[in-house]
């Protein structure tokens, strides 16, 4: 056998051990093919989405964000506690008290989960009268700077709930209803590596959201007071008993000492505003809008039509050549001589 024959043998067994390519190349070619006949399908429902996301986007409301940046508060009163641990843990055991370390989280971190819990959003939301302002609005005039409320869900004229829903569930929205909305527009972050806190509000009026930040700010504040006084008063009244029931002078001397730093937190708390937070950024009135994000609407409304278009184009060509088999047109490479 000659060398041009052993090529010429090489050639052809090495172009049919290619099979997978081949048809690889083809199917696409033939994919490319069924979307260009199907191109005028393809463009007509990209633009009737790209012209549909416009109007939809245009048609939603400005929302505003108002935020405030807080630090946690000095915890001297704290401290105090914290050293009589260490001087007179073992007088203090004696008389049944426990001065050991806390393990459990911190005063922020507790802060942080009171602000986020069910209780204290639906006492802040009752308090505050918030719930039309945040189950029913509908926008907010920035000329008069008023708000407008979906009049199939409220009166507000009449102050009444008249929204039409299947049980259980009834024309005034409940506190669980209410609290999902709440974490919706509420966010509090926590910087572990600075210990800041953000607590930021979204809303259709501005001014609602800068009012609803400084209300959390000065709530949450109040409520951590009110806990840690109630929590020092019962101490104190604990402490008295155990007083009474020893004759031990060292250990009523430990005793009186806690008392005494009990009265420090009920002080501490009752000349403090900013109890657990201090504000360093307060909260204002925003003047531009932080959503929607209107070009982004656009752009994915118009893509999600081009990946539909495509895959109606392809789906309708299957079922078309399912029923009635036909060649398509394939777009030709040109093979070098």
């Amino acid at each position: 056998m000659t060398k041009q024959n052993l090529e010429t043998k090489y050639n052809a067994d090495f172009s049919s051990s290619q099979p997978v390519s081949h048809s690889d190349q083809v199917d696409l070619r033939e994919v490319f093919a069924i979307i260009w006949q199907g191109k005028w399908t393809v463009i007509v429902i990209m633009a009737i989405f790209a012209i549909g996301s416009v109007f939809y986007a245009i048609k939603q409301p400005n929302t505003y964000l108002s935020e405030v940046l807080l630090t946690p508060a000095d915890s001297e009163e704290s401290g105090g506690l914290a050293a009589l641990a260490g001087q007179f843990g073992g007088l203090a055991s004696m008389a049944g008290i426990n001065l050991g370390k806390k393990t459990g989280m911190d005063k922020t971190q507790m802060a942080i989960a009171v602000m986020q819990s069910r209780q204290f959003t639906s006492a802040f939301i009752q308090k505050h009268n918030l719930l039309p302002d945040l189950m029913a609005i509908k926008s907010w005039d920035m000329a008069e700077n008023k708000v407008s409320y979906d009049d199939e869900v409220y009166i507000a004229a009449e102050n009444k709930w008249i929204r039409e829903l299947p049980a259980p569930f009834k024309p005034e929205p409940s506190m669980q209803e209410a609290f999902v909305v709440f974490n919706q527009v509420v966010k509090v972050n926590n910087d572990k590596a600075t210990s800041l806190v953000t607590i930021s509000v979204e809303h259709l009026s501005p001014f609602i959201a800068q009012q609803w930040v400084n209300w959390l700010v000065e709530d949450i504040n109040k409520v951590m007071k009110e806990r840690d006084v109630a929590e020092a008063i019962k101490s104190t009244a604990f402490l008295e008993r155990k007083i009474q029931q020893t004759n031990i002078a060292d250990i009523r001397t430990v005793l009186y000492t806690l008392i005494e730093e009990q009265a420090k937190t009920i002080m501490f708390a009752e000349v403090r505003d900013e109890y657990v937070f201090k504000t360093i950024d307060p909260a204002i009135v925003p003047e531009g809008k932080a959503g929607p994000k209107r070009a982004l609407i656009c752009v994915l409304g118009t893509l999600l039509g081009g990946i539909l278009a495509v895959l109606l184009v392809l789906i309708s060509n299957f079922i078309r050549n399912k029923i009635n088999p036909e060649p398509i047109a394939t777009f030709e490479v040109n093979q070098p001589n």
